[in-house]
């Protein structure tokens, strides 16, 4: 039977890919009623760290060791975040989709620059078939190949390289707890929002036009993103960065079956048969494993 050691951090990742699935909705219900995207990810990652208050004490004790990995950790995430919710509000949702989720690509990359990872050919056989569902779900022969057609095209796929990124590092960062971790994404994807609204304008003027069931709305996420980013950190902590992105994969299936019952975007069998791939894909990736490290 699977020990609750290797329980723990599948389903931390698997939870995080199931609300990342789903968040696109309450971030276009927002922007609906007037909260723009930036604003409402400034707000629920603000809330989030406001939620993770508790974990201050151990993260400031930690300061003086997050070092250039933690600024680059801090940085991935949160551009990470902020691109992945600009492009999925303004993009087509399972297209831009995606290009973030060329992620396996990169963290393959990252993994053998920045940790010596190396897959087995087994690992490569279950990224190579996690990928191949996401092209059989997602092709679209009129739009050719899966290549950005539109800035928010080209911010999921810049996005997807932050979060394959923001993974390899947190695993670099091995002497920073899941704690530090987790207030870092916060913290990346705050500051890296504010200013793109303070060069935007009009902020106090946006902040004082939000109604209560919208901040409502926005604490309920902020609580969600707390709870998930700790699951997340604390999954990615104690697998190889290549299976985290790989069980990752899953959100996609998630986001396709969401679109369908809250945008009416039917699936077809293109959907299904991708879904299907990608699912075995997550099943078989217990076995993904990276050769040892080079150095």
């Amino acid at each position: 039977m699977p020990s609750k050691q290797n329980v723990l951090p599948v389903a931390g990742v698997l939870t995080g890919a199931l609300v990342w699935g789903l968040i696109w909705y309450p971030y276009r219900e927002l922007q609906a009623i007037g909260v723009t995207g930036p604003l409402a990810t400034l707000l629920t990652y603000l809330l989030a760290m406001l939620c993770g208050a508790f974990m201050l004490p151990r993260v400031w004790r930690e300061r003086s060791s997050f070092g250039w990995w933690g600024l680059l950790l801090v940085l991935s995430a949160g551009w990470a975040n902020f691109g992945y919710v600009l492009g999925m509000l303004h993009g087509e949702v399972m297209r831009v989709l995606l290009l973030f989720y060329l992620a396996p690509v990169w963290t393959i990359l990252f993994s053998f620059w920045i940790l010596g990872e190396r897959l087995n050919r087994y690992g490569y056989f279950v990224v190579a078939l996690s990928l191949g569902g996401a092209m059989i779900m997602l092709w679209e022969p009129k739009l050719g190949l899966p290549w950005p057609q539109n800035p928010s095209e080209w911010l999921g796929l810049s996005a997807g390289m932050g979060f394959a990124l923001s993974n390899v590092t947190s695993r670099r960062a091995a002497h920073l707890s899941v704690e530090a971790k987790s207030f870092s994404l916060w913290l990346g994807t705050a500051a890296l929002t504010l200013p793109f609204l303070l060069w935007q304008g009009g902020l106090p003027g946006q902040l004082a036009a939000i109604s209560q069931s919208s901040w409502l709305l926005l604490a309920i996420m902020g609580i969600v993103l707390c709870t998930i980013s700790f699951a997340v950190q604390y999954g990615i902590a104690h697998m190889p960065a290549n299976r985290a992105v790989v069980l990752f994969l899953f959100e996609l299936v998630v986001a396709a079956v969401s679109s369908y019952f809250l945008a009416a975007e039917a699936m077809g069998w293109q959907e299904w048969a991708g879904a299907v791939l990608i699912v075995s894909a997550s099943l078989l990736s217990g076995k993904l494993s990276s050769a040892k490290s080079l150095g």
